[in-house]
C-alpha cells in the first residue's frame, strides 16, 4: 500500500532488513493518517507496488536512490508521466549504528525531499563539433585522425618534429602555439602566434609556410595534449575544453571519449544570480569590493564599469562569489537562499518533531560527499543518528547567513564537508565560518558550532563524526527567510541574540568582514558630500536642509568606496557587529551651522567650508578686490545677479553696431567723389 501526503505518494523499503524503520513512528512524524508500509526488497519482489503508484499520476517519492535506473526503466515502459523523486534514507540514516534511534532524521530527510524549490533558469550551450586538437608531433596527428567522423576536426601543432606528412589529409593542419584562449562550450577563441598552414608538398617531414602572430580562429571544443600549462584557469572545469597529458595514453584515451560526446544542444544552469544595482565593486571609477573577482577560480566574472559581468557559459557554479558578496548581489540559485533556509526549517521542524535531539546539520555536494557518506555507511559505523546530512550543489555557496540560519532554526552545530581537491578555492568558505564562529562565540555559545571538514579518508570523517562533544541544545526559533542576503543574516543573528548566554551588543569582527562603520576624522572633514553619493549602499546620507553627513550602519558593506572617494582622506572602516537598534538608524557623523549670504542671508554651504576658501585666498593675485571675495560668500542667485550688474558680466554679449542706413550710403558716395577715396572708407 502506498502513503499519500499532500498530492504525492511516498514508497519506503529497508533493503532485505538491513535496516530498522519504526513505520508507526514515521507516519506520525510525516503526518501520515496511516500507517506506512515499509517494503522489505521493492525493487524485486514488491515492484507491484511501484507500478501501482505509477499508475495512480501522482507525484511519486521512493526511498530508495540506488535502484533509481531500474524504476525509471520501469517508468518508461508504463509510459508514465508520473513525476519521480528518489530519497537515499540507506546511507545516510539507516546503515548505521544508531539502529531505531534514526528515525527522526529519516522523518527529516524524508519531509526535506517534499518541498518544492523554485527552479533555476538555464542557458543552452550549442556545439556543432568543430574541435581543434592542440599538441605536439605525431601524437596530435594520430589523435585527430582517431576522432575524425565523430567530430570536424583541426589540428594545430605546437612542435611538429616528430610529426610524418599523411598520406592523405583528412584535417586541415596548422603549426602555432596558442597565446590566449577565451570562451567556452560552443564559443571558443584561441589567439596563436606562428601560425602557419601545412604545405601540401610536404615530404619527409613537414612543412609550414607564411607564419603570422596574432592570428584569431573559433572552435565548438579544444582537446588540449600539449603538455603545456593549461590554457584556462580552473580548466577541469571549463565546459568543452579537456586536457590530458600526452604521455599518459588512458588519459588521452579517456579525453577522446569524453569530449566526442560533447556535441549537439546542452542546457547548463544559471548558477548565479546577479543584480547589478546593488554592488559595490565601484561608483565613479572608484573601485571598492571586488570579492567576486578575487574568489572566482574559473575567470568567469570580469569589471564591467561600477558593475561587473558574470559569464554564465563559464561560470562552474562553485558559489565562492555568493559568499563572499557582502550586499548579495551575486547570490546561488541552485539552490536559492530563500529555498535552502526553507528547506532547513522543515527539516529541524520535523527532526525535532519527531523526537529527535542535538541536531547537527551537515551540508555536503553529490561527488564528494554522498561517496563518503556512502564509504562509512557501508564499511564503518555510518553517520550518528543526530547529523542530518543535508546536498547542496557546491558547498562554496554557504555563507554566514545560512550558517546563522541554520543555528538559529535550532541546529546545535553546522558542519559543512568539503572536498580538499582545490584547497585554494575553500579560503572564502573558511572565512565565512570564521565570521559566523566570532559572532556566534561573542554571544556565549560554546564549543564547535562550525565545523569546516575539508576531509578525502572516510576514516577520518567517521572519527570527526563520532567524537564529537555533545553540545548545548540551541533554542529554536522560526523565521521567514524573505529579503536580501543581508536581511536574512541579521534576522538570524537578531534570533540567536535574543536567546544568547551573554548577549553582548557589539562584536568586533575579522578585516574584510562585511558588517561596520565608517569612522570619520571630523576636524578633517569639509562636508563636501562625495561620500555620499559614492557609497553603493546608501549607508552615508545628507540633509538638503542643512550641512550634515549621516551613516547607518546596518546598511555599511564595508566596500570602501567611501575611503577610495575622499578628497581629504579622513575615512577609515571598523569591522564589527552592532546588535544594537541605533544600527538601524541614521546617526549624524558632522553638522555644521550653514554660512549666511552675505547679501540676502539665504543659507549655503558650510561655515567652516566658506570661511576655510576665502581665508586661503586671500591675497592671492585674482583676490585682491575685496569684491571678488565677496562673491565666494554669496549664494548661487546673488553671485550670479551681482557678476551681471558688475559690467564685468562674462555672460554680457559686445556692443551692438549700428544699423546703416540710405543715407549712410549717400554720403560716403559724395564724400569718396570730392576726396577720390572708396566709399567703404566712409562707413563706420
Amino acid at each position: 500500500m502506498t502513503q499519500k501526503t499532500n498530492d504525492s505518494k511516498l514508497l519506503v523499503c529497508n533493503c532485505q532488513r538491513s535496516m530498522d524503520i519504526d513505520a508507526a513512528g514515521l507516519s506520525k512524524a510525516l503526518g501520515f493518517s496511516d500507517k506506512i508500509v515499509v517494503h522489505q526488497e521493492l525493487c524485486r519482489s514488491g515492484i507491484s507496488a511501484f507500478e501501482s503508484g505509477l499508475a495512480s499520476g501522482a507525484p511519486l517519492h521512493v526511498a530508495c536512490t540506488q535502484e533509481a535506473p531500474l524504476f525509471l526503466e520501469i517508468a518508461s515502459e508504463h509510459e508514465s508521466e508520473a513525476e519521480l523523486r528518489f530519497i537515499n534514507i540507506r546511507e545516510t540514516a539507516g546503515w548505521s549504528e544508531a539502529k531505531s534511534s534514526v528515525m527522526p532524521k529519516m522523518a527529516a530527510l524524508l519531509a526535506d525531499a517534499s518541498y518544492e524549490p523554485e527552479p533555476a533558469t538555464t542557458l543552452t550551450l550549442e556545439s556543432k563539433g568543430m574541435c581543434l586538437v592542440y599538441g605536439s608531433g605525431q601524437a596530435a596527428l594520430d589523435t585527430a585522425a582517431s576522432l575524425e567522423g565523430r567530430l570536424s576536426v583541426t589540428v594545430l601543432l605546437s612542435d611538429a618534429d616528430d610529426a610524418i606528412p599523411p598520406n592523405v589529409v583528412a584535417q586541415p593542419i596548422y603549426k602555432g602555439k596558442i597565446r590566449a584562449a577565451r570562451g567556452a562550450l560552443g564559443r571558443f577563441e584561441v589567439v596563436v602566434d606562428g601560425y602557419a598552414p601545412v604545405l601540401p608538398s610536404s615530404r619527409g617531414s613537414l612543412e609550414f609556410a607564411m607564419p603570422r602572430d596574432g592570428a584569431s580562429a573559433k572552435c565548438d571544443l579544444i582537446l588540449d595534449i600539449s603538455g603545456g600549462h593549461p590554457l584556462f584557469t580552473g580548466h577541469g572545469r571549463r565546459d568543452g575544453y579537456i586536457s590530458a597529458d600526452p604521455n599518459n595514453p588512458g588519459a588521452v584515451a579517456r579525453a577522446m571519449f569524453e569530449i566526442s560526446d560533447l556535441v549537439g544542444e546542452f542546457e547548463k544552469p544559471r548558477y548565479i544570480a546577479y543584480d547589478a544595482s546593488i554592488c559595490a565593486h565601484a561608483r565613479s571609477g572608484k573601485v571598492g569590493c571586488s570579492n567576486c573577482l578575487d574568489v572566482c577560480p574559473l575567470g568567469a566574472i570580469s569589471p564591467n564599469g561600477d558593475s561587473v559581468l558574470i559569464d554564465p557559459a563559464v561560470c562552474g557554479g562553485c558559489g565562492n562569489c555568493a559568499a563572499a558578496c557582502p550586499t548579495g548581489a551575486a547570490s546561488y540559485a541552485v539552490p536559492r537562499r530563500g529555498d535552502l533556509v526553507n528547506r532547513l526549517g522543515i527539516i529541524l521542524d520535523t527532526y525535532i518533531g519527531a523526537g529527535g535531539t542535538h541536531p547537527r546539520i551537515m551540508f555536503h555536494d553529490e561527488k564528494h560527499g554522498t561517496e563518503l557518506i556512502g564509504a562509512i555507511a557501508r564499511f564503518g559505523r555510518g553517520l550518528p543518528a543526530n547529523v542530518i546530512p543535508v546536498r547542496v550543489n557546491s558547498t562554496l555557496m554557504i555563507g554566514h547567513d545560512t550558517i546563522a540560519a541554520a543555528l538559529a532554526l535550532g541546529a546545535d552545530q553546522v558542519a559543512i564537508l568539503c572536498s580538499p581537491e582545490h584547497p585554494e578555492e575553500l579560503e572564502t568558505l573558511r572565512a565565512q565560518c570564521q565570521l559566523a564562529r566570532t559572532i556566534v562565540s561573542a554571544l556565549g555559545y560554546e564549543g564547535d558550532r562550525i565545523v569546516m571538514i575539508d576531509e578525502h579518508d572516510p576514516d577520518s570523517l567517521e572519527n570527526s563524526l563520532h567524537d564529537q562533544t555533545e553540545l548545548t541544545a540551541m533554542t529554536r526559533n522560526a523565521f521567514s527567510a524573505l529579503g536580501s542576503k543581508r536581511e536574512v543574516a541579521r534576522i538570524a543573528l537578531t534570533k540567536l541574540h535574543e536567546r544568547a548566554p551573554t548577549p553582548t551588543q557589539l562584536v568586533a569582527l575579522p578585516e574584510g568582514a562585511p558588517y561596520g562603520r565608517i569612522v570619520v576624522d571630523v576636524s578633517g572633514c569639509t562636508l563636501c558630500l562625495s561620500c555620499v553619493g559614492a557609497c553603493p549602499a546608501n549607508a552615508l546620507g545628507d540633509n538638503p536642509e542643512r550641512p550634515e553627513l549621516s551613516f547607518t550602519e546596518a546598511a555599511c558593506v564595508q566596500c570602501g568606496v567611501c575611503v577610495a572617494t575622499c578628497p581629504e582622506k579622513v575615512i577609515s572602516l571598523e569591522p564589527r557587529y552592532d546588535f544594537s537598534p541605533q544600527a538601524l538608524t541614521p546617526t549624524v557623523v558632522k553638522f555644521e551651522e550653514p554660512f549666511n549670504c552675505i547679501r540676502c542671508g539665504t543659507p549655503f554651504g558650510a561655515r567652516s567650508s566658506v570661511e576655510r576658501v576665502v581665508e586661503r585666498l586671500k591675497g592671492h593675485s585674482m583676490f585682491r578686490d575685496a569684491g571678488q571675495l565677496d562673491l565666494i560668500q554669496m549664494c548661487d542667485t546673488c553671485r550670479i545677479e551681482t557678476l551681471a550688474n558688475s559690467g564685468n558680466d562674462p555672460f554680457a554679449g559686445g556692443e551692438r553696431p549700428r544699423v546703416r542706413t540710405t543715407d549712410d550710403y549717400l554720403s560716403a558716395e559724395a564724400e569718396a567723389a570730392r576726396t577720390g577715396k572708396a566709399p567703404e572708407d566712409f562707413l563706420n
